[in-house]
């Protein structure tokens, strides 16, 4: 092959697009063919408004994920996505130096609201949006004797009903995580709810992430003990975990009771250090299952469980101490036994494992999380946060979530009274399974076509 002279390099240079002024890219590979790395911006305003109400708005908070996903959009198979709805306001209750909602919010000419009044009647006086993210997580916020970390869920969600009642008109409301620390005030925020009559969605990403592998009992699978082998700090991962044990165990009713089915829980206790392991040992919960969980983590560590445990190392970005192993011990009202258990040090991942009726080996799966920047189980969950807005129908209960609030609830109090066993007259739950589990299939990363 002869070389090329420069007029020639330089002719045939511009033909590829090389030097197109396209950074590199041929002139037919726009933003469009890119979104992965370059996605479009919106088009034209999305036809629907919603408001954010959040403690904070830094790098990679809930917030940034969750409301991000309806600004800059996400990929949905091989297309990005635009939701319908767009962001018309944030309140962002704290606001350093390390807060991005200023400058997001010019970015994207939304309203930056003082109040949560504000942020949901965009100053008319009256509901202007409709839907509102309630993401309560993040944030300088002081921690209870019990460990719980003092989050105003509820009291954001008390000035959104405000604004409903003055308003006399309601839209859907979101809310990110477990519904209050307090399960009073969680049931209360639930019957509020039905009373005047507006959708209501709350909970976890663990039960909407990818699961490996794709692990959905069948409705009225007999499940008869499950365990969630988990990590993390007390309170705020502990509801993750007890997510992801409820979404798998409510599987063992189907829908033929017209009142829904009784998820109930009769007790609750709490264990920690040594006394996690004698509970084991002592059949209160199972090695057998927890043998069964760790075989699907990818973050096992080698060595005992018990010194791994004993050598981990607490965070000093954990706002209240309590040392580990915890075991979190649920008997249901119907016989069915659940475990969670935080073991740091030997895992930092979430795992499940069940023993069914019939079956004589364990069924087990991990909860998958792709990690940050992207923490796409975020995005699992913003995704069914979009289709709840436009259908006014959550993808499954927020029982469940009431549910789990509760339990998280009585299940700290039992830590903090020398591990008591808790009966939990108030945790009777009704309600059925969603016939789809609503997680995510399939790969979250995969070749460009």
């Amino acid at each position: 092959m002869l070389p090329l002279d420069r007029r020639s390099f330089l002719a045939a240079s511009a033909a590829l697009g090389t030097i197109s002024g396209t950074g590199g890219l041929h002139p037919a590979l726009r933003a469009a063919d890119t979104p992965r790395s370059r996605p479009p911006r919106r088009a034209r305003p999305a036809p629907k408004k919603v408001a954010v109400v959040a403690s904070v708005y830094w790098y990679l908070s809930h917030a940034y994920h969750i409301a991000g996903r309806f600004l800059d959009g996400y990929m949905k198979g091989d297309e990005h996505h635009f939701p319908d709805f767009g962001v018309a306001s944030a309140y962002v209750e704290q606001v350093k130096a390390n807060d991005l909602s200023r400058d997001i919010a010019k970015e994207h000419s939304f309203r930056l609201s003082e109040t949560i009044e504000d942020a949901l009647t965009l100053g008319t006086g009256k509901l202007a949006v409709d839907g509102v993210l309630l993401i309560c997580e993040h944030g300088d916020y002081p921690y209870n004797a019990k460990g719980q970390k003092l989050y105003p869920r509820y009291d954001y969600f008390q000035k959104i009903v405000s604004v409903f009642e003055k308003s006399g008109k309601t839209v859907p409301v979101f809310c990110d995580k477990h519904l209050s620390y307090d399960r009073k005030k969680a049931a209360e925020m639930v019957a509020t709810a039905k009373k005047m009559s507006f959708p209501l969605m709350a909970g976890s990403s663990l039960p909407v992430t990818w699961r490996r592998p794709e692990l959905e009992f069948k409705l009225g699978t007999k499940i008869k003990e499950a365990l969630v082998a988990s990590r993390g700090e007390l309170e705020i991962y502990g509801i993750h975990a007890l997510e992801a044990l409820q979404c798998m165990v409510e599987r063992r009713f189907g829908n033929a009771d017209p009142k829904g089915s009784n998820q109930g829980v009769k007790a609750v206790t709490c264990l920690q250090d040594d006394a996690v392991w004698k509970a084991g040992d002592d059949g209160l919960w199972s090695w057998e299952l927890l043998e069964h969980a760790l075989g699907r983590s990818t973050s096992r560590n080698a060595g005992n469980i018990k010194e791994n445990c004993r050598r981990f190392p607490r965070p000093s970005t954990w706002g209240h101490f309590v040392k580990g192993p915890i075991a979190f011990l649920v008997e249901y009202s119907d016989g069915t036994k659940g475990t969670v258990l935080q073991i740091d040090g030997h895992v930092a991942d979430d795992t499940f494992a069940a023993r069914v009726e019939g079956e004589k080996k364990p069924q087990s799966c991990l909860f998958w999380l792709p990690p940050p920047p992207g923490a796409a189980f975020l995005e699992a969950l913003a995704s069914h946060a979009e289709t709840f807005l436009a259908t006014g129908k959550a993808p499954y209960p927020v029982e469940r979530t009431l549910l789990t609030s509760g339990i998280l609830d009585y299940a700290l109090e039992s830590r903090v009274n020398a591990s008591k066993r808790l009966e939990t007259p108030d945790l009777d739950v009704r309600y059925d399974p969603p016939t789809d589990s609503g997680f995510m299939r399939g790969d979250y990363a995969k070749p460009v076509k």
